[in-house]
């Protein structure tokens, strides 16, 4: 009797992936789909305002179109492809995520616009205001795209040809998101043959990326401070009782002073940071601190 054949080990490590899925995440994909599309349909598009990356793509095609190529749909059409195309380097579960973000933002995108009773021939909250509608649609579609990051996804197709492509080019990823931009509110800019609403639009994508920032890193990010000091003993033990946080100390040499130093490395949030350096230059007058700033900390429950 012959038995079933063992599944390959591709289809083996597809199913262990897909097991890391949660649906947590996915309730809270599905309200960050919810914001962004808030953001977009409410505040921007009523205006003519563009988002960043696809989504502003897809708000300029679904205007110079058919009415029936809908903003919905290039956000579907544009999206996925590139999701699908990252799978190798992304991985599984956060390709998964991205699109189900995507499928949810363009659902409620289409909700909005094309179901719900909703007069959008202005921004029902900001009106015709160019910089009311620039700020919060900003705000709101960071809020969205910013959830959407937190909790393993992503929200639009740009960033993940970014990570692709940009080492390649020899740009950072940073620098080939916004070169795209650029180049999309210049295309806006010549499309709607005037400068103003590309412009703003500029605003809106400067109020996402901060918005964005503060939802993935955080509102109160930690200071790391790393100290060089001879007196380490001193410094440490005055630390230890202030602050009560755990301490790394590494040997260093100095080369200027030929001399034999400790680095001493911890974490203070950013009210701590005085007290910090008033206790390391009371323990040692010529340590020296640099310090910068730490976006997540995590601590082992082991």
């Amino acid at each position: 009797m012959k038995t079933a054949a063992k599944p390959s080990k591709k289809i083996s490590g597809l199913i262990s992936e897909l097991k890391k899925l949660k649906w947590q995440n996915f309730i809270l994909l599905t309200i960050a789909g919810l914001i962004n599309s808030i953001g977009v349909t409410v505040f921007l598009a009523p205006v003519k305002l563009y988002d960043s990356g696809i989504s502003g793509t897809s708000m300029l095609l679904s205007q110079i179109t058919p009415e029936w190529l809908s903003l919905s749909f290039f956000l579907l059409i544009l999206n996925i492809p590139l999701f699908l195309f990252g799978l190798k380097r992304q991985g599984v579960v956060f390709t998964a995520y991205a699109v189900y973000a995507v499928a949810v933002y363009s659902f409620f995108a289409w909700m909005i616009t094309n179901v719900l009773p909703i007069d959008l021939s202005s921004s029902p909250f900001a009106g015709t205001d160019l910089l009311l509608c620039a700020l919060f649609g900003g705000f709101i579609s960071g809020v969205g795209s910013g959830l959407t990051i937190r909790f393993g996804g992503a929200i639009d197709g740009i960033e993940v040809m970014a990570v692709i492509f940009a080492k390649k080019l020899g740009l950072t990823v940073g620098t080939f998101v916004m070169s795209y931009n650029v180049v999309l509110y210049i295309i806006c800019g010549l499309v709607l043959k005037s400068w103003i609403l590309p412009l703003y639009s500029i605003i809106t994508y400067g109020a996402a990326l901060k918005t964005v920032d503060f939802i993935v890193e955080g509102l109160d990010r930690s200071k790391a401070a790393t100290i060089i000091t001879g007196k380490p003993n001193e410094v440490c033990r005055a630390l230890s009782l202030e602050f009560e946080c755990g301490i790394t100390t590494m040997q260093a040499h100095g080369f200027y002073s030929n001399s034999e130093k400790t680095m001493v490395y911890i974490v203070v949030n950013r009210f701590q940071v005085g007290k910090m350096k008033q206790i390391v230059h009371d323990n040692d007058p010529r340590a020296y601190i640099s310090i910068s700033e730490v976006a997540d900390v995590y601590k082992s429950n082991i």
